[in-house]
């Protein structure tokens, strides 16, 4: 019962306020009469609302103290504790300023955040590490990112070329392990599947804030856009959400006419350079769970050494849509590595460098020079 009803009630209770003149002029059947009239109107409505208040207590289930209610199971299919591994790559990330030894590789912290941010953790696959030390880091992940840099040859590449063999054994056998490659890695994706090492082109991308351009009649479901509200998917090919940086890449009509490339990949987005020059932005295996990006989806919101870096409202979820994509994927593998193991690799033994006070390049970074610490295990 509200306040109104309870207040109309107790006043309708009460005598009427008389005065010795208007009590001589108000026989007391006027005033029986009166009383029934405001009852007349009263109960009803209150019967009602009685009613309404016992109905719905009685429906509501009473949770007492220590009671437990019943929570629908997660999907058994599906894993939530992902880990990703993500490459190193050679150098410290700060041109020498911060390690130089000749063995160094780091990870900058923002492919890191991207991961976590969705729910996952990372296990740093050092490029540089024996093949055995790789191969068991392998067995621990649920998939795997390639990040952004300058390599192409060398260890670096055979390391690439290596990890994508594992990942397409592993898709093929069954388990479902995806793979995402950003920037460097797409341009190293391109030529380990062309066999082509001279299929880039150079453009002129490099500290640039750009749009995206869908392809025609392009199917989003089932690729990394499938979670993007439709007026996102307008802004991005409007708005300059996200972030090049980049020399090199791979035109249209090249990939057109390289067999393997056009067999193996679909074409999602293209991006359009400083000269108005073409390129391809975003691919999609067809038949393998694979993804890559000349673009940054990493940096809208954990980078800002650049000024021409995104960070409003809708590049930031540009980011997370990106991540989320990826870690779902992710929940779908197979593999279920031991929690024991998997502590022991994690990127947490290690810690990041900031290395963004003079304003450019990456704000922190990972740096590998030689063995994870060890920590006791017993704490």
């Amino acid at each position: 019962m509200n306040q109104s009803q309870l207040l109309l009630l107790s006043t309708s209770n009460k005598s009427p306020e008389t005065t010795p003149e208007t009590s001589s002029e108000m026989p007391s059947s006027s005033s029986s009469s009166r009383y029934k009239e405001i009852w007349s109107y009263l109960w009803f409505p209150l019967l009602i609302s009685l009613s309404k208040e016992i109905t719905t207590a009685k429906s509501q289930p009473i949770l007492l103290p220590g009671s437990l209610s019943m929570c629908r199971s997660p999907d058994p299919n599906l894993y939530f504790r992902p880990v990703i591994g993500v490459l190193s790559h050679p150098g410290d990330g700060a041109s020498g300023r911060l390690h130089n030894g000749t063995n160094t590789s780091y990870i900058a912290a923002s492919y890191v955040k991207f991961v976590e941010s969705a729910g996952a953790r990372v296990i740093p696959l050092i490029y540089n590490e024996p093949l055995e030390i790789l191969e068991e880091k392998l067995s621990l992940v649920n998939g795997v990112l390639f990040t952004g840099g300058w390599a192409k040859t060398g260890l670096y590449f055979d390391t690439v070329q290596m990890i994508f063999e594992r990942v397409m054994a592993r898709n093929e056998a069954g388990d479902h392990f995806p793979l995402f490659a950003i920037c460097l890695g797409f341009e190293l994706l391109s030529m380990a599947i062309s066999k082509n090492k001279d299929i880039l082109e150079r453009f002129s991308a490099s500290d640039q804030a750009s749009t995206l351009q869908f392809t025609k009649n392009l199917k989003i479901e089932g690729t990394v856009f499938q979670r993007f509200p439709p007026e996102l998917l307008q802004k991005l090919t409007t708005d300059c959400l996200i972030m090049q940086n980049h020399h090199w890449g791979v035109s249209p009509e090249r990939f057109e006419k390289d067999a393997s490339l056009s067999k193996f990949f679909r074409i999602l987005t293209t991006s359009t350079d400083e000269d108005n020059k073409v390129y391809i932005s975003t691919v999609q295996a067809k038949d393998y769970p694979v993804t890559c990006f000349q673009w940054h989806p990493e940096k809208n919101a954990f980078e800002w050494g650049s000024s021409m870096i995104p960070h409003s409202e809708d590049a930031i979820q540009v980011t997370q849509h990106a991540a989320n994509f990826f870690i779902s994927e992710a929940r779908k593998s197979l593999n279920r590595p031991p929690a024991r193991e998997v502590l022991d690799n994690l990127i947490y033994n290690y810690s990041p460098t900031f290395c963004g006070k003079a304003g450019k390049g990456y704000d922190e970074v990972y740096i590998f020079s030689g063995s994870p610490p060890v920590y006791s295990s017993s704490l």
